[in-house]
Protein backbone atom coordinates (compact mmCIF):
# COMPACT_ATOMS: atom_id res chain seq x y z
CA UNK A 1 0.00 0.00 0.00
CA UNK A 2 1.17 3.54 -0.68
CA UNK A 3 2.58 5.41 2.33
CA UNK A 4 0.31 8.27 3.40
CA UNK A 5 1.96 11.63 4.14
CA UNK A 6 0.19 14.48 5.95
CA UNK A 7 1.51 17.92 4.89
CA UNK A 8 0.77 20.72 7.36
CA UNK A 9 1.54 24.29 6.23
CA UNK A 10 -0.52 27.48 5.92
CA UNK A 11 1.31 28.46 2.71
CA UNK A 12 -0.85 27.14 -0.13
CA UNK A 13 2.01 27.43 -2.63
CA UNK A 14 4.14 25.10 -0.50
CA UNK A 15 1.35 22.59 0.16
CA UNK A 16 0.41 22.57 -3.52
CA UNK A 17 4.03 22.00 -4.59
CA UNK A 18 4.64 19.28 -2.00
CA UNK A 19 1.40 17.52 -2.83
CA UNK A 20 2.26 17.45 -6.54
CA UNK A 21 5.81 16.18 -5.91
CA UNK A 22 4.78 13.57 -3.34
CA UNK A 23 1.97 12.23 -5.53
CA UNK A 24 4.47 11.92 -8.38
CA UNK A 25 6.81 9.99 -6.06
CA UNK A 26 4.05 7.48 -5.32
CA UNK A 27 2.77 8.67 -1.94
CA UNK A 28 -0.80 9.41 -0.91
CA UNK A 29 -1.11 12.95 0.44
CA UNK A 30 -3.33 14.67 3.01
CA UNK A 31 -3.11 18.47 3.41
CA UNK A 32 -3.87 20.71 6.38
CA UNK A 33 -3.53 24.50 6.47
CA UNK A 34 -3.78 24.89 10.26
CA UNK A 35 -3.06 23.02 13.48
CA UNK A 36 -6.61 21.96 14.31
CA UNK A 37 -7.13 20.43 10.87
CA UNK A 38 -3.76 18.71 11.25
CA UNK A 39 -4.78 17.14 14.56
CA UNK A 40 -8.03 15.94 13.00
CA UNK A 41 -6.28 14.39 9.97
CA UNK A 42 -3.60 12.83 12.18
CA UNK A 43 -6.28 10.48 13.54
CA UNK A 44 -6.28 8.81 10.10
CA UNK A 45 -2.86 7.40 11.05
CA UNK A 46 -0.64 8.70 8.23
CA UNK A 47 2.77 7.09 7.77
CA UNK A 48 4.63 10.42 8.08
CA UNK A 49 3.83 14.06 8.87
CA UNK A 50 5.56 17.11 7.38
CA UNK A 51 4.80 19.87 9.90
CA UNK A 52 5.49 23.58 9.59
CA UNK A 53 6.59 25.26 12.82
CA UNK A 54 4.61 28.47 12.23
CA UNK A 55 0.86 27.94 11.90
CA UNK A 56 -2.02 30.46 12.17
CA UNK A 57 -3.84 28.96 15.17
CA UNK A 58 -1.77 26.62 17.33
CA UNK A 59 1.89 26.40 16.42
CA UNK A 60 3.73 23.36 15.14
CA UNK A 61 5.35 22.65 18.50
CA UNK A 62 1.98 22.24 20.22
CA UNK A 63 0.61 20.21 17.32
CA UNK A 64 3.67 17.96 17.50
CA UNK A 65 3.32 17.50 21.25
CA UNK A 66 -0.37 16.60 20.96
CA UNK A 67 0.28 14.08 18.17
CA UNK A 68 3.13 12.54 20.19
CA UNK A 69 0.75 11.84 23.05
CA UNK A 70 -1.19 9.50 20.76
CA UNK A 71 1.23 8.27 18.09
CA UNK A 72 4.84 7.46 17.17
CA UNK A 73 4.33 8.55 13.55
CA UNK A 74 7.54 10.07 12.07
CA UNK A 75 7.36 13.88 12.07
CA UNK A 76 9.55 16.11 9.88
CA UNK A 77 9.46 19.71 11.12
CA UNK A 78 9.77 22.63 8.67
CA UNK A 79 10.65 26.19 9.60
CA UNK A 80 11.81 29.42 7.99
CA UNK A 81 14.06 30.15 11.00
CA UNK A 82 17.54 28.65 11.12
CA UNK A 83 18.09 29.22 14.82
CA UNK A 84 19.57 26.56 17.05
CA UNK A 85 16.93 27.26 19.71
CA UNK A 86 14.15 26.64 17.18
CA UNK A 87 15.70 23.36 16.06
CA UNK A 88 16.07 22.22 19.66
CA UNK A 89 12.49 23.28 20.44
CA UNK A 90 11.14 21.34 17.47
CA UNK A 91 13.12 18.19 18.26
CA UNK A 92 12.30 18.36 21.97
CA UNK A 93 8.60 18.60 21.15
CA UNK A 94 8.83 15.18 19.52
CA UNK A 95 9.87 15.83 15.91
CA UNK A 96 12.16 13.21 14.37
CA UNK A 97 13.93 15.53 11.93
CA UNK A 98 14.18 19.20 11.04
CA UNK A 99 14.48 21.05 7.71
CA UNK A 100 14.92 24.79 7.16
CA UNK A 101 13.09 26.65 4.39
CA UNK A 102 13.95 27.09 1.58
CA UNK A 103 15.00 23.48 1.10
CA UNK A 104 16.00 21.34 -1.86
CA UNK A 105 13.24 18.91 -2.84
CA UNK A 106 15.83 16.15 -3.28
CA UNK A 107 16.89 16.55 0.35
CA UNK A 108 13.29 16.56 1.55
CA UNK A 109 12.54 13.36 -0.35
CA UNK A 110 15.71 11.71 0.97
CA UNK A 111 14.77 12.58 4.55
CA UNK A 112 11.24 11.25 4.02
CA UNK A 113 12.63 7.96 2.72
CA UNK A 114 15.05 7.71 5.66
CA UNK A 115 12.31 8.39 8.24
CA UNK A 116 9.97 5.85 6.65
CA UNK A 117 12.75 3.21 6.57
CA UNK A 118 13.65 3.86 10.20
CA UNK A 119 10.03 3.68 11.31
CA UNK A 120 9.41 0.55 9.24
CA UNK A 121 12.31 -1.22 10.94
CA UNK A 122 11.03 -0.15 14.35
CA UNK A 123 7.54 -1.52 13.71
CA UNK A 124 8.65 -4.63 11.83
CA UNK A 125 6.07 -7.32 12.25
CA UNK A 126 5.44 -10.85 11.00
CA UNK A 127 1.84 -11.35 9.91
CA UNK A 128 0.57 -14.94 10.14
CA UNK A 129 -2.47 -16.94 9.12
CA UNK A 130 -2.57 -20.77 9.07
CA UNK A 131 0.85 -21.79 7.66
CA UNK A 132 1.32 -18.48 5.81
CA UNK A 133 3.75 -15.83 7.13
CA UNK A 134 4.71 -12.39 5.83
CA UNK A 135 7.60 -10.36 7.27
CA UNK A 136 6.67 -6.68 6.83
CA UNK A 137 10.27 -5.65 7.44
CA UNK A 138 12.06 -7.83 4.89
CA UNK A 139 8.91 -8.33 2.74
CA UNK A 140 9.64 -12.08 2.65
CA UNK A 141 6.82 -14.63 2.57
CA UNK A 142 6.60 -18.29 3.63
CA UNK A 143 4.10 -21.07 3.15
CA UNK A 144 5.18 -23.60 5.77
CA UNK A 145 8.97 -23.83 5.33
CA UNK A 146 8.85 -22.72 1.70
CA UNK A 147 10.05 -19.16 1.03
CA UNK A 148 8.71 -17.34 -2.04
CA UNK A 149 9.26 -13.88 -3.53
CA UNK A 150 6.59 -11.25 -4.16
CA UNK A 151 6.40 -8.30 -6.52
CA UNK A 152 5.47 -4.93 -4.97
CA UNK A 153 1.77 -5.20 -5.84
CA UNK A 154 1.59 -8.88 -4.80
CA UNK A 155 3.09 -7.90 -1.45
CA UNK A 156 0.60 -5.05 -0.96
CA UNK A 157 -2.32 -7.35 -1.78
CA UNK A 158 -1.15 -10.19 0.46
CA UNK A 159 -0.44 -7.80 3.35
CA UNK A 160 -3.97 -6.41 3.08
CA UNK A 161 -5.46 -9.92 3.21
CA UNK A 162 -3.28 -10.86 6.20
CA UNK A 163 -4.29 -7.74 8.11
CA UNK A 164 -7.96 -8.69 7.61
CA UNK A 165 -8.15 -12.50 7.89
CA UNK A 166 -11.60 -14.11 7.56
CA UNK A 167 -12.99 -10.72 6.52
CA UNK A 168 -14.60 -10.42 3.09
CA UNK A 169 -12.86 -7.61 1.23
CA UNK A 170 -14.95 -6.16 -1.58
CA UNK A 171 -13.51 -5.68 -5.03
CA UNK A 172 -13.92 -1.91 -4.63
CA UNK A 173 -12.00 -1.92 -1.33
CA UNK A 174 -9.14 -3.93 -2.81
CA UNK A 175 -8.93 -1.77 -5.94
CA UNK A 176 -8.96 1.46 -3.92
CA UNK A 177 -6.39 0.32 -1.34
CA UNK A 178 -3.94 -1.21 -3.80
CA UNK A 179 -4.38 0.67 -7.07
CA UNK A 180 -6.08 3.90 -6.05
CA UNK A 181 -8.81 5.46 -8.17
CA UNK A 182 -7.15 5.26 -11.58
CA UNK A 183 -8.59 1.91 -12.63
CA UNK A 184 -12.08 1.59 -14.08
CA UNK A 185 -14.60 -0.96 -12.87
CA UNK A 186 -13.98 -2.98 -16.05
CA UNK A 187 -10.31 -3.63 -15.26
CA UNK A 188 -9.38 -7.23 -14.48
CA UNK A 189 -6.09 -6.29 -12.81
CA UNK A 190 -7.34 -7.50 -9.40
CA UNK A 191 -8.29 -10.92 -10.74
CA UNK A 192 -4.90 -11.20 -12.45
CA UNK A 193 -2.99 -10.45 -9.26
CA UNK A 194 -5.13 -12.75 -7.13
CA UNK A 195 -4.24 -15.42 -9.68
CA UNK A 196 -0.53 -14.61 -9.32
CA UNK A 197 -0.80 -14.87 -5.52
CA UNK A 198 -2.69 -18.15 -5.65
CA UNK A 199 -0.04 -19.63 -7.95
CA UNK A 200 2.67 -18.73 -5.45
CA UNK A 201 0.70 -19.76 -2.36
CA UNK A 202 -0.32 -23.09 -3.88
CA UNK A 203 2.89 -23.87 -5.82
CA UNK A 204 3.36 -27.20 -4.03
CA UNK A 205 -0.29 -28.20 -3.83
CA UNK A 206 -1.06 -26.43 -0.56
CA UNK A 207 -4.74 -25.81 0.33
CA UNK A 208 -6.28 -22.60 -1.04
CA UNK A 209 -6.29 -19.63 1.35
CA UNK A 210 -7.59 -16.80 -0.86
CA UNK A 211 -11.22 -17.62 -1.75
CA UNK A 212 -13.56 -15.88 -4.16
CA UNK A 213 -16.83 -14.54 -2.78
CA UNK A 214 -18.86 -14.42 -5.96
CA UNK A 215 -20.21 -11.00 -6.81
CA UNK A 216 -18.49 -9.39 -3.80
CA UNK A 217 -14.74 -9.88 -3.58
CA UNK A 218 -12.25 -12.15 -1.80
CA UNK A 219 -11.54 -13.51 1.66
CA UNK A 220 -8.49 -15.07 3.34
CA UNK A 221 -9.74 -18.12 5.21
Amino acid sequence: MKPVILVVDDDEKITSLLKRILLYEGYEVLVAGDGFTALSLATRQPDLIILDLMLPDIDGVEVCQKIRQQSEVPILMLTARDETADRVLGLDSGADDYLVKPFALEELLARIRALLRRHRRAERKVLEYADLKLDTGTREAWRGNRVFQLTAKEYDLLELFLRHPRQVLTRETLMTKIWGYDYSGESNVLEVYVGYLRNKLEAQGEPRLIHTVRGVGYVLK
